[in-house]
């Protein structure tokens, strides 16, 4: 029995979960979330908490069990607390700037890049170097975190680039002076 599906997932006041055979709704003081589950899994309401139950012993039940529980608790989580993800840029020139709900970088091209938040998703910039996109569905909010950081990917030379708080960029030694060179006296 999977260690995690097993554990059942308590409802926090004003969370509403709503089965209809594999499709759950999940709605809390941020927003509703839907999703249907994988057919191998069976979801249930228990007196204040959902538990995951799995309907055979087959491997693909086994590895849906603990992902199905995971993916259900993030949603009761998404719509109680929210997810964020903190961006960083580095690099002269690189910034970034909100004009309304629209976020304008700044990432060293001949262009400015502009992106249009996804429904259910915000962004807010602390300083021109520091971006956070929060929403209740942690997918998404990774999904368009990764993308942002995928327009500059930081470079392991001068670490310029749009990189994740907190993430260490492995950096690299560059050209080294050569000594003794040809005709160099």
């Amino acid at each position: 029995m999977s260690r995690i599906g097993k554990l059942p997932i308590q409802l926090p006041k004003g969370v509403d979960v709503t089965v209809d055979g594999r499709t759950l709704k999940v709605r809390g003081p941020k927003g509703e979330l839907t999703r249907t589950f994988h057919p191998a899994v069976e979801i249930a309401r228990e007196d204040g908490s959902v538990v995951v139950k799995r309907k055979d012993d087959s491997q693909t039940s086994r590895a849906i069990h603990g992902l199905s529980r995971t993916l259900l608790a993030n949603m009761v989580t998404g719509v109680t607390q929210g997810y964020s993800k903190d961006l960083e840029i580095s690099g002269t020139g690189y910034r970034a700037q909100l004009a309304g709900k629209k976020l304008t970088l700044a990432l060293g091209y001949s262009h400015p890049i502009e992106i249009d938040p996804p429904a259910g998703i915000s962004f807010a910039t602390e300083t021109p170097q520091k971006i956070r996109v929060s929403g209740i569905d942690k997918e998404v909010v990774g999904e368009v975190a990764a993308k942002i950081r995928g327009l500059r990917v930081p470079d392991p030379y001068k670490a310029k680039g749009v990189k994740y708080a907190g993430e260490v960029i492995r950096r690299k030694a560059g050209k080294a002076g050569k000594v003794g060179a040809k005709g160099a006296a």
